[in-house]
């Protein structure tokens, strides 16, 4: 299509491996920018990118460059998103043709993420946590455009969960209104990005990557659109205690109602606020779980593509 041609570019790697059947993992790139510090988000995209080959599958790192939608990113181009950080626009949908008509460059949410994923042709995506409805949103209505894109965007997304200054309960309201099954990676509940546990329950409980990618040929099978949402928990040895991290997310949601952030910057400042009260200890998990996820991504997209090859 001539059209999206004038706007998405997909790195030579990544469109060989499309081209011949391999697996290809999409990665976010709000967490270069907007997730962590410079030099420590670009350290973390480049391990993040080299545990995806390690376990089979190419990466394709999703970012907009130059108004380019690309999939797929050079080390030096990660490079500049990391040293950029803040000052690159956050982009979720609504960003999109505005970067595109301007030639800006924007670091992509989920939901920008989910979209430049399937321009693309690259139907599973690894990340930290999902957005959601957020505390209060029965009067602010700030709800995460990410929920709307599950419901539309044919990707299955792999998570620790939705990030736990969320409302949790709301949030997984909203996914069944709108269709989205969630899954449990070996789990019967929903992962709270920090910690294991959340007090509640996922759809299903799902086992293994083979019936990962089975549940997701069988709903694009059946044309029922939208993605899958697989939640994946952090690892038992980097979960942080739920009383310590809950109690920290209050603190900092409350110095935020203080302040009267909201919109895009309230998560970025209250990953930051989390990040200062515990010492550092939530960077370092959050890191640990990002890398869980793209291990989880690059094996189910193995498994899909052993499907497709049947």
């Amino acid at each position: 299509m001539k059209s999206l041609e004038k706007y998405l570019t997909v790195s030579p790697e990544v469109k060989e491996a499309l081209a011949n059947g391999k697996p290809v993992v999409a990665l976010e790139s709000t967490i270069i920018s907007h997730g962590m510090p410079y030099p420590k988000n670009v350290e973390t995209a480049m391990n993040v990118e080299k545990i995806i080959r390690d376990n089979g599958a190419v990466p394709a790192t999703i970012a907009v460059i130059g108004g380019r939608l690309r999939a797929g990113l050079t080390e030096e181009e990660i490079t500049y998103l990391g040293k950029k950080g803040l000052a690159v626009t956050k982009a979720s949908r609504r960003d999109l043709p505005v970067l595109a008509a301007r030639g800006e460059d924007g670091a992509t949410t989920v939901a920008a993420t989910m979209i430049i994923a399937a321009l693309a042709g690259i139907p599973v995506f690894a990340t930290g946590g999902i957005g959601g409805v957020h505390r209060g949103a029965e009067v602010t209505m700030d709800i995460s455009a990410d929920l709307e894109e599950l419901a539309e965007t044919p990707v299955m997304v792999v998570c620790a969960g939705a990030k736990s200054i969320l409302d949790l309960g709301l949030t997984l309201e909203y996914l069944e209104t709108k269709g989205v099954s969630v899954l449990g990676y070996q789990t019967e509940e929903l992962p709270a990005f920090f910690t294991r546990t959340s007090g509640f329950h996922v759809d299903y409980r799902v086992d293994t990557p083979n019936e990962l990618a089975r549940i997701y040929s069988a709903k694009q099978d059946l044309n029922l659109g939208g993605g899958l949402l697989v939640t994946n928990p952090i690892p038992e040895e980097y979960a942080m205690d739920p009383d310590y991290i809950n109690r920290s997310i209050d603190e900092a949601c409350e110095e935020a109602k203080r302040l009267g952030i909201k919109g895009k910057e309230i998560t970025p400042y209250l990953l930051d606020k989390i990040q200062k009260i515990t010492g550092g200890k939530s960077l370092e998990a959050n890191i640990k779980l990002v890398y869980n996820n793209a291990a989880l991504g690059a094996k189910v997209a193995c498994e899909l593509c052993e499907l497709e090859s049947e």
